[in-house]
């Protein structure tokens, strides 16, 4: 098996350590491992979308960053059947859009998202 480094910061090892002793792993190179699978297999399903689909996507952000997911949103709006936006904890933001469409413009919004250092979290479930 191949050695990898990577630099990680505190904030990062100390939810590795969490997983790794609630999830019951045998070390944190098995919760890197676990993850890096589980993305590599969400990457490969994006990458099969073809033809028309439905998804939703979900994702979170600071509100600083509304102006930003408007833009990618105006990009996709005929992809997009529905969309909720909601406040969680303070400062932070929910959208949650319904998709319909071709697999390659839900893998284009998606990645917009994906690709944007402002998001905290963007997951996409193809139905």
């Amino acid at each position: 098996m191949a050695i990898v480094s990577i630099s990680l910061n505190e904030e990062i090892l100390a939810e590795i350590d969490k997983l790794q002793k609630g999830l019951g792993f045998s070390g944190r190179s098995e919760v890197i491992r676990a993850g890096i699978r589980t993305f590599v297999s969400e990457e490969k399903q994006k990458t099969e979308l073809t033809g028309k689909q439905h998804a939703v996507l979900f994702v979170i952000h600071d509100d600083e960053y509304d102006d930003i997911v408007s833009g990618i949103k105006h990009n996709y709006e005929d992809l997009i059947t529905t969309h909720l936006h909601s406040k969680i904890d303070g400062e932070r933001c929910m959208e949650l859009f319904i998709l319909d469409g071709d697999g390659k413009q839900i893998r284009g919004i998606t990645q917009g998202f994906q690709t944007n250092k402002n998001m905290d979290t963007v997951k996409l479930f193809a139905i």
